[in-house]
């Protein structure tokens, strides 16, 4: 599991965030705070047992900034992962963060189609940085970066809906192989739809496809991600 600390002033944009988080395979809110003192207090002073692996920090608050509790958490040398979540959109302030070590700057308001793409795209890097112990190949290092990046760099096709595209993809990267019918299901989309995004993905070499056998007599195509 990977421990999640939530950093947010907005007691419903905390609850939001809870619930999101908990929609999600693999991750644990296990702290929140409040604001800047209290999230750095949980991360170099009374973190939970087990650590923070993970911190979702709004980057303003009433007692400092992101930017601060960045600063003081890195100063301090720890090495827990950052991803801001905040409706500051200055310039200035994202190559700051950048620069701290964010892996991803989120943009409010956003839906949870967007929320769970961006952690399942640093769930993928997690998992790629930890089959990559010890001297990565340039192979194996290109994989960790890359899995940061959104998923479908070409733009959809006419009649394809980006999003949708970026979801399926990003879906399939975490959880694949994976059927029509499957990823359908866990999307709340059309099978018919998902199917036509998962042959698209496949047609440009984005996607492998490989024949299921279930009912006899009655094959299914499963898609996995190229790695």
């Amino acid at each position: 599991m990977i421990s999640v600390l939530l950093v947010d002033d907005e007691p419903l944009t905390l609850e939001l965030h809870r619930h999101y988080v908990a929609r999600l395979d693999g991750f644990e809110v296990v702290a929140e705070a409040t604001g800047a003192r209290a999230a750095i207090s949980a991360v170099l002073e009374r973190p939970p047992a087990g650590g923070i692996d993970l911190v979702l920090l709004d980057m303003n608050m009433p007692d400092g900034t992101g930017l601060d509790v960045l600063r003081h958490v890195r100063a301090r040398g720890a090495s827990v992962d950052v991803i801001a979540i905040t409706s500051v959109r200055d310039a200035d302030v994202v190559r700051q963060t950048v620069g701290l070590g964010v892996v991803h700057y989120l943009v409010k308001p956003f839906d949870f189609a967007t929320f769970r793409e961006r952690l399942q795209q640093y769930q993928d890097y997690r998992r790629r940085a930890s089959d990559a112990a010890g001297d990565a190949t340039q192979a194996e290092i290109d994989g960790m970066l890359g899995a940061l990046r959104p998923a479908v760099a070409a733009a959809a096709p006419k009649g394809l809906s980006a999003d949708s595209l970026e979801r399926v993809a990003a879906e399939l990267r975490a959880h694949g192989p994976l059927s029509a019918s499957e990823a359908a299901e866990r999307l709340g989309m059309s099978r018919v739809a998902v199917r036509r995004y998962l042959e698209h993905l496949a047609d440009v070499s984005r996607v492998q496809r490989a024949p299921r056998y279930g009912s006899p007599g009655r094959p299914e195509t499963e898609y996995s991600w190229r790695s």
